[in-house]
């Protein structure tokens, strides 16, 4: 290994290291916040009630002391967290108001890719002006799925059982909110938010698709049917394909799956191979760094249990990026990573999610999948065991059919016996001759034609 290997290798340790995925600024993953572990210690930035610690509220049901191993993101600290899958993160707070001694925190980065934000419906004109229903079994996702089949980009929940779909959302006339405004539960999980009274949480719909393709310099990939748990019988395919990228960084923010049979597997995009598979036993542990520009991702589920899947970052780099790193213009990278290819948000929600202190990214890409294309096509090695066994039996065919020809060109015919031997003397004296095909022998009989024509000389007009 000479001297420029090793000094590339040790400055995309440290871009990994240092600011791998610095594009993504929110810091939720999941549509509840569960998964934050920022250090925000107040219900809200501005004029917020402090929080206790968690170390000491021994006379709540969530501390230290019943979860010491730090379930939850608990532990000797006071910073909101969401350890029983609340609808957004919280915190315990010292003054009680009408007994409540807790609040949810308003975190303006915990706030998951794919989240658009929560907007105020005045009904006149409706925030999403496309097809609507009701139900008391909604999700998210099941609100999302139905936008998308009905080729909606938007989907929108509210007050918990109402979901609304749409192209657009004019920010003019409904502006956003913080998100506490649409923390009323979904009616069909308790750990969901669906929106409030005359306000609408809006997603994107390409969240929780099966499949996709990818081709921005960044992004964020979830199982299919998020925030729902993923289907039974789910087979789906990503694929990342950042033309010039010299490698691609992959991150688990987090990874449930339950079941010893489901996985996911990252793929080289040109030979197949697998670089690396994740299961219930074997979750991902760290960074995965995985040389070239075309990877592919493979999901798949079996029939009997279901999780609640995963959320995968992915961060193209290129050699430029790393040298960048290395002299630390952070300000040049992030024009360049900035501009990405392939389909976009809404001119209005794109410009909303750039501008605002969330700072979540819209460049999420969540299409049908299509067989990624390979520079060579090798035989499948079946086929050519195939080819093999179908030679095999056609020589054994001919062996045969030479073997049966020898046979029936030996002299000792059986001859009739009997009262019925002169009548069938002609008969007896001719030979039978046995055609062997691949299928089926065909056994018949045949007078052999001499040099005075077809008919037998013992034989009389």
């Amino acid at each position: 290994m000479d001297s420029w290997t090793v000094t590339s290798a040790l400055l995309l340790a440290g871009f990994i290291s240092s600011a791998a995925f610095s594009h993504f600024d929110t810091e939720c993953y999941t549509a509840n916040g569960e998964d934050y572990r920022g250090f925000q210690n107040q219900t809200s930035l501005h004029g917020g009630k402090p929080c206790l610690f968690w170390n000491e509220t021994f006379q709540h049901p969530y501390n230290t002391l019943k979860y010491p191993n730090g379930e939850g993101g608990l532990g000797s600290h006071n910073y909101c967290r969401n350890p029983d899958g609340d609808v957004q993160p919280w915190c315990y707070i010292a003054d009680h108001e009408d007994g409540i001694y807790w609040r949810y925190c308003d975190i303006p980065t915990c706030q998951m890719p794919g989240n658009l934000g929560c907007f105020k419906d005045s009904g006149d004109p409706p925030t999403l002006s496309g097809t609507s229903q009701t139900s008391n079994k909604l999700t998210i996702q099941n609100c999302i799925s139905f936008c998308r089949r009905q080729r909606y980009k938007l989907a929108g929940m509210e007050s918990g059982y109402a979901c609304f779909c749409g192209n657009e959302v004019d920010l003019h006339d409904h502006g956003e909110s913080p998100s506490m405004e649409c923390n009323h539960v979904c009616f069909g999980d308790h750990t969901q938010p669906c929106g409030g009274d005359g306000w609408v949480i809006i997603f994107d719909t390409r969240v929780g698709a099966c499949g996709g393709n990818y081709t921005s310099p960044s992004g964020v990939i979830y199982s299919p049917d998020f925030p729902d748990k993923y289907g039974a019988g789910r087979v789906c395919y990503w694929t990342v394909q950042v033309p010039g990228a010299s490698a691609i960084l992959f991150n688990f923010t987090f990874f449930d799956i339950s079941d010893q049979t489901d996985m996911v597997e990252l793929l080289d995009g040109y030979t197949n191979q697998v670089v690396a598979r994740f299961d219930w036993r074997s979750p991902p542990r760290e960074l995965l760094n995985v040389t070239g520009d075309f990877v592919i991702l493979y999901f798949y589920s079996d029939r009997t249990n279901q999780a609640q899947g995963f959320a995968l970052l992915y961060q193209a780099l290129r050699s430029q990026d790393t040298t960048t790193e290395a002299e630390g213009d952070e300000e040049d990278e992030r024009e360049d990573v900035s501009s990405t290819t392939g389909p976009q948000l809404p001119a209005g929600v794109t410009e909303r999610s750039n501008s605002t202190s969330n700072g979540h990214s819209s460049q999420i890409l969540y299409v049908i999948t299509s067989s990624p294309g390979k520079p060579e096509h090798n035989m499948p090695v079946w086929t050519i065991y195939a080819l093999a066994a179908l030679l095999i039996l056609t020589v054994i065919a001919m062996v045969a059919k030479l073997l049966l020809h020898v046979t029936v060109k030996s002299p000792n015919i059986p001859t009739v016996s009997g009262s019925d031997s002169c009548s069938q003397s002609t008969a007896s004296s001719e030979p039978w001759i046995i055609l062997y095909r691949p299928s089926t022998i065909s056994l018949f009989k045949k007078k052999l034609k001499n040099h005075h024509g077809d008919l037998s000389p013992l034989v009389g007009n």
